[in-house]
């Protein structure tokens, strides 16, 4: 129950155009604002920390001196995160990304052009966190296979299939160039950690793609939010998963209202199947109990917009 301190007073919409306002134009707040970031959080669905599978921290330029680092960055809107992979003799994996709640005009003007969105930009989204965590709890179906993420953000699964699975070929895609550009710069801090794996980066649009079915696997996170989108993704997966011997799309994605219903609705349009799961992993389905029951780490848990299923597609 929520306590007449802490109702929320303003409208939705007026809570989103200030979370939108506070990116753009970061200042000190007052302590008036400051009563206002109950209902803030309860209106995004942005977590900084989410379920916490893969342990990382800020790196400053110190640190990454000592790492050997060609990355140090001057630019006061990215940040390097070294991640600690929780499996023996794992390599540090680095990740260059956005700074927490900036955003730039540049931003929209990109989309706009390019008719594609800006999510990937915005965080590292929980449900990427658990598809690389799920990665790393199977890699041995990896092995040997190539490999295709989509709407990858920053790249966070990719990398680790390429760090840790011994897979034949990792590409990371993404439909917003700004992204793509973070994921080849991803690339090249972790390349000496690839071994035999070849990984690379590519823009890709889904509703026009052009790319063969070759891959072995198609993996994705929070794919199916923009329902405007769903029938351009079914086609991409349909037309890279390889079309003779066994192939699958891994994807997790919340239920968010009847958006991933409707997703799936085009998947067994378009002829092909699926199978969807609710408990895949124990730890993961902990920390979602644990948040469920009040754990207040993560003030906005919403199971149906927060907790990631696990979705199957084959041919």
């Amino acid at each position: 129950m929520v306590s007449d301190s802490t109702k929320i007073t303003s409208k939705p919409s007026s809570l989103r155009w200030k979370i939108i306002r506070q990116a753009l134009l970061p200042r000190p707040s007052s302590d008036s604002e400051n009563q206002s970031e109950i209902g803030l959080n309860q209106i995004s669905r942005k977590t900084r920390i989410g379920f916490n599978l893969i342990p990382c921290y800020r790196m400053n330029n110190d640190d990454l001196l000592e790492e050997n680092s060609d990355s140090v960055s001057n630019s006061f809107r990215d940040a390097c995160y070294c991640y600690i992979l929780p499996v023996s003799n794992a390599p540090k994996l680095f990740i260059h990304k956005r700074v927490e709640d900036c955003v730039d005009l540049k931003d929209f003007e990109t989309c706009n052009r390019y008719g594609i969105d800006n999510t990937g930009l915005v965080c590292q989204w929980p449900s990427e966190d658990v598809l690389a965590y799920y990665c790393l709890s199977h890699v041995d179906m990896f092995r040997s296979k190539r490999v295709i993420e989509l709407g990858s953000g920053y790249g966070l699964a990719g990398l680790v299939i390429g760090m840790v699975s011994d897979a034949l070929e990792v590409v990371i895609s993404d439909g917003n160039p700004q992204v793509v550009d973070y994921v080849q710069r991803n690339i090249d801090a972790n390349s000496v950690a690839f071994c035999g794996t070849k990984v690379t980066s590519m823009m890709l649009h889904w509703e026009v793609s052009s790319v063969s079915s070759t891959y072995d696997i198609v993996i994705a996170s929070d794919c199916t939010f923009f329902k405007e989108f769903h029938k351009g993704l079914v086609q991409t997966i349909r037309c890279l998963l390889k079309e003779e011997g066994p192939s699958e799309a891994i994807m997790f994605s919340p239920k968010r209202g009847d958006s991933l219903d409707k997703f799936l609705v085009e998947v067994k349009d378009s002829g092909l199947n699926f199978s969807i799961t609710e408990m895949y992993e124990n730890e993961i389905w902990r920390r979602h109990q644990r948040f469920i029951n009040g754990d207040n780490s993560w003030p906005n848990y919403d199971k149906d917009h927060c907790y990631p299923l696990f979705i199957r597609i084959t041919r």
